[in-house]
Order: C-alpha cells, then structure tokens, then sequence
C-alpha cells in the first residue's frame, strides 16, 4: 500500500463538514466510524468522547488546507508539523493482502492502529498521510473547492496542477455558473455606450 493513500483519511475528515452552507455530518458516533472506511478494528474503539475530539482535528487539518491553498506553504508545513508530533504513527511492515505468484507475502510499510483512542489513531494516519502527500507532491497539491459555496478539501493529481474542484459535480456548476454570468452581463450593456454608438450611426448617416 503506498502510504500517500492514507491522505485521504484527512480529507474525508476535513470534509464531514461544510462550512460555506452551514453543515456537518460529525455529530454522532456513527459518523465517526464511518470515517474509518474499511478499517472495523479501529471504528470499533470510537466513543461518544471521539466526537468532539475528532472535531478539534478537522479543524486543524482544514486550517492546513487552507494554509496550502493560500499558498502559504511554511504556515502549512508548520501546521502538519505540530500534528505530527502530537499525534505520532507507529509504522509496522505487513504482507496482508498482498501475494505475489508464489503465494508469498509482498511486504510493505503499514500505518498500524493507536492504541490509544480513536481519535490519536485517526489524526495520527490522517496526518502522516497528508505529509507523505505533501512532501511527494508539493504543498499546492492540497487545495479548497473555488465553487462556491462549496470550500471542501481536495488532492491534486492532476498532471499540470490544473485542479480547481473538489468534484465534477462542483466543476460543471462553476462552469454553469460563470456561463449564465457571462449571457446576463451581455445582456445589461449599459445604456450610454447603446446611446454612444446609436449617435455615432447617425452622425455617420448625416454626413453622407
């Protein structure tokens, strides 16, 4: 497994809510081991407590995202940096469901579970996650939506680093959008410059 997959851990955190329509999922225990996908063993141990715990971490992983996509870098870095250290990851070699042709095991690095809770475990994947991400592809690789109201948090795999959405859904409304801005501004030319060039069409009629 490489280990930038587990960046998707801080993104899926940062956008259980919404800020720009006034929503959040993370209001349930439930909800907070959904977060964990797959991983049963670790949404197992969530409690009522990891609700407001995990809340703190998205919080702080949405401030490095926006740090990113401001582009300041070092306040970024800066920011993954303390979640790092408060929440460190204990890295383990593992060969589970990887076989090669033989039957033997294909080790890898593996991010094992806190023994904690919850959440050091989730804040502990999610950070060093972002970091490999961040460090294999740059700081402007972490971006925010630009549809708004939509400011959810995105990794840019693009080849060109073109990537400006968080989905295609948010994508076609922008385009949507900035189209039926584009008709309506066509539409309201001021009435000066239809007066102006109505004027110049007469004058140029006179003089013939």
């Amino acid at each position: 497994m490489e280990l930038t997959h587990y960046s998707d851990y801080a993104v899926r955190l940062v956008n259980s809510e919404e800020p720009g329509r006034g929503t959040d999922s993370l209001t349930t225990v439930d909800a907070v081991r959904e977060l964990f996908g797959g991983n049963a063993s670790a949404a197992r141990r969530a409690t009522d407590a990891d609700v407001t715990r995990f809340r703190s971490v998205r919080a702080r992983l949405r401030a490095v995202f926006e740090a990113a996509d401001s582009g300041e870098e070092t306040l970024a870095v800066d920011l993954l940096n303390s979640l790092l250290l408060e929440f460190p990851v204990s890295p383990q070699i593992s060969g589970h469901d990887y076989r090669d042709d033989d039957g033997r095991p294909l080790w890898h690095m593996h991010l094992a579970d806190h023994p904690s809770n919850a959440t050091a475990g989730y804040a502990a994947i999610a950070s060093m996650g972002l970091a490999f991400h961040l460090t294999e592809h740059g700081v402007d690789r972490l971006g925010l939506c630009e549809a708004s109201p939509c400011r959810n948090a995105y990794l840019d795999t693009s080849t060109n680093r073109s990537r400006r959405y968080c989905s295609d859904r948010c994508a076609t409304r922008a385009n949507v959008a900035a189209y039926r801005a584009r008709k309506r501004e066509e539409r309201e030319e001021p009435r000066d410059d239809r007066s102006r060039s109505t004027g110049r069409t007469a004058d140029s009629a006179q003089s013939r």
